[in-house]
């Protein structure tokens, strides 16, 4: 069973902006915006959406980059996460119930603080890259199995 997810991360010359999760999945880590997308709505209207909830930031034009398939083990349920990009916004961030946006230098991005599959991909994110991948992780933390290929089309 495949679950439809969101993720985007803002940028702004040579910073990203990135939320400090306070609750429910990957609290405790340094992540982009996203989540679920509610029945009826478009994977842009999601990513739209749930960056304005998490961080106060409304996305003027948003671009599809990547699409990475995450598998935990133990869990049939497989995460299909449709990975965006925006530089075009207004508004600044604002700490909500669930995220506490904060701006990274690209030199200085908090790694250690993310998830582990993170140093993969947004380093291609970043150079303007498309990408498709896979991850499985154990329990925890751990990647298991990791696949992931640039793209000339998302």
């Amino acid at each position: 069973m495949k679950r439809l997810l969101t993720l985007c991360i803002i940028y702004q010359q040579s910073k990203v902006l990135l939320g400090m999760k306070k609750r429910g999945f990957g609290a405790g880590r340094w992540n982009g915006f996203g989540g679920k997308v509610s029945p009826g709505e478009t994977i842009e209207e999601c990513v739209k959406r749930e960056t304005r909830e998490e961080s106060g930031i409304e996305i003027n034009e948003v671009a599809e980059v990547g699409i990475i398939e995450f598998e935990f083990k133990g869990n049939p349920e497989i995460l299909e996460v449709h990975i965006f990009k925006s530089n075009n916004f207004s508004g600044e961030p604002i700490e909500t119930e669930e995220m506490k946006p904060e701006w990274f230098p690209v030199d200085k991005i908090p790694f250690e603080k993310m998830w582990p599959d993170d140093k993969y991909w947004l380093p291609l994110l970043l150079n303007g890259k498309k990408f498709r991948g896979k991850f499985v992780f154990d329990g925890s933390d751990n990647i298991l199995r990791q696949e992931l290929v640039e793209i000339a089309v998302v």
